[in-house]
């Protein structure tokens, strides 16, 4: 007996398939799991029903190995480089041999305040009530384990090939743009214009997040706080949260000046941590305005793209 809650019961071994990962990258080729930590994660898993509720699956701890550490010596490649050479509108599509998908960026991957959140799980322990001793029912698989989504369904059996690509959108980067304000935001679904975003409609509720505002490149930005509505609250009408969009849709957002950034539909919609994205109103005079965004999950500031001009919505 201990005081860890989640190492209490017996520990199985789930068997993992040949994984290979391909795509934009120089040195495409199989993972050598041998070379890797394991990391755990502890979850609570949930799938959706046809009527729209969820039904819960079981809670268990995971072990097994980060995308982070198999992505983290593979040299990047980028399609668009010669247009846009940051990492941030990369993102990642994870395979298994039945042809499901789920999508990750690479936010989701590198930029956590708590990182290895995403595992492909080699061993299972249940996590047990004291009380009910309920036993859920055990993988049997390998699987993907995204521990940070609320409905599980990017958790897909027996991943084989990791896929990264860069959001397929060209846009010219102009560096130091000035001015540089954008009055509207519009709304792209898989390249055609679904609407625009130009005030906060009245009954949204704006969200007061602290914040130590820290870039990757120039380091510490502020410490004032960020306010706004949450962004799933805006984009909702536009983009209908169901399971398909949950697990492969990635979205782009994109500011006037080119800069712009991927984020998955499960990290926007699906968050189990209300680590939440926030949609800032900038003042009239502002060159980062009318609308910047402000990613509260993330260590560094590299996502807060400003001047938002474009949202696209890609699967």
């Amino acid at each position: 007996m201990t005081n860890n809650f989640y190492d209490k019961a017996e520990t199985y071994t789930l068997p993992l398939k040949e994984l290979v990962v391909e795509g934009e990258i120089a040195d495409p080729g199989r993972v050598d799991f041998s070379d890797l930590p394991k990391r755990s994660v502890i979850v609570k898993e949930a799938l959706p029903e046809a009527d729209g509720s969820n039904r819960f699956t079981g809670a268990f701890r995971y072990d097994g190995y980060s995308l982070l550490d198999i992505l983290d010596k593979r040299v990047i490649k980028k399609a668009n480089a010669p247009e846009y050479n940051s990492v941030i509108d990369l993102f990642l599509i994870v395979e298994n041999d039945e042809g499901e998908k789920a999508v990750f960026s690479w936010g989701d991957i590198y930029y956590p305040n708590n990182l290895h959140r995403v595992i492909i799980a080699s061993d299972v322990s249940r996590i047990v009530p004291s009380k009910t001793k309920e036993l859920w029912e055990l993988p049997v698989k390998s699987k993907i384990v995204a521990a940070s989504d609320l409905i599980t369904v990017r958790n897909i059996s027996s991943p084989v090939k990791i896929t990264v690509k860069s959001f397929p959108v060209s846009m010219k980067m102009n560096r130091g743009m000035s001015p540089m304000y954008s009055p509207a935001v519009k709304i792209l679904v898989n390249g055609r214009k679904a609407g625009e975003i130009d005030l906060i409609p009245e009954h949204v509720m704006n969200e007061r997040f602290e914040a130590i505002f820290y870039g990757r490149g120039r380091g510490i930005h502020s410490t004032t706080p960020f306010t706004g509505p949450l962004v799933k609250e805006i984009l909702g009408k536009f983009f209908p949260v169901n399971p398909i969009n949950i697990q492969t849709g990635i979205l782009c957002f994109a500011g006037l000046d080119g800069y712009r950034c991927a984020v998955s539909f499960s990290e926007l919609f699906n968050r189990n941590d209300q680590q939440e994205f926030l949609l800032v109103k900038m003042k009239k005079d502002s060159v980062g305005g009318e609308f910047r965004m402000f990613a509260a999950c993330d260590f560094f500031s590299d996502r807060a793209v400003k001047s938002l001009s474009e949202i696209h919505l890609g699967f």
